[in-house]
């Protein structure tokens, strides 16, 4: 049997994932917790919609790979930035695309709705993502770092844009209030 050696890097990603469900799982109140204050609203979940809780995920997994980015630097050790930007993408896309699926997959094919099966399934795209960040990174990049950050930061004016004005779409939609967005259409 092969064994699996993990560089500093592969190591940094995988520390992600406790990192990241912790950071996500606090996410989820805090805008309660800020007396619903808007710039607040863009960072957090301000519903129980699907999409409002993809917020889970993005702004943590964004701030730890871009974090982890800058202390290589700083601690002189040389990273590959366009792979280090794609993987950073990848596991993002990657944890965002596993919690649109697997939760309308088990909510619409077997009825179940359970705190104890989100928060599993948080989990489970937080490690997925990351997995999926660290073959990335292993396999490298062709295309130049500014490519994922255009599209990471496309991103993240989607999620600010659609916490404004959400389409009128069940992802979009609390299904407890039926309300969407931050101004509750």
């Amino acid at each position: 049997m092969k064994a699996i050696v993990l560089g500093k890097a592969e190591r940094q990603i995988l520390v992600g994932v406790p990192v990241l469900f912790l950071a996500g799982t606090l996410i989820h109140f805090l805008y309660g917790l800020s007396g619903e204050f808007f710039l607040v609203g863009l960072l957090a979940p301000v519903n129980e919609s699907v999409w409002e809780h993809l917020k889970l995920a993005l702004w943590p997994t964004t701030l730890w790979w871009t974090a982890g980015y800058l202390w290589a630097q700083r601690r002189g050790r040389e990273l590959d930035a366009p792979a280090w930007f794609a993987a950073a993408l990848g596991a993002l896309l990657t944890t965002e695309i596993t919690i649109v699926l697997l939760f309308y997959f088990y909510t619409g094919a077997f009825g179940v709705e359970s705190l104890a099966a989100d928060v599993l399934l948080f989990f489970l795209a937080v490690l997925l993502g990351q997995i999926a960040g660290g073959k990335i990174y292993q396999r490298g990049s062709s295309v130049s770092w500014v490519f994922p950050l255009a599209l990471l930061a496309l991103l993240l004016a989607l999620f600010a844009a659609f916490t404004l004005a959400p389409p009128d779409l069940p992802l979009f939609t609390d299904p407890n209030s039926g309300v969407r967005g931050i101004f509750r259409v």
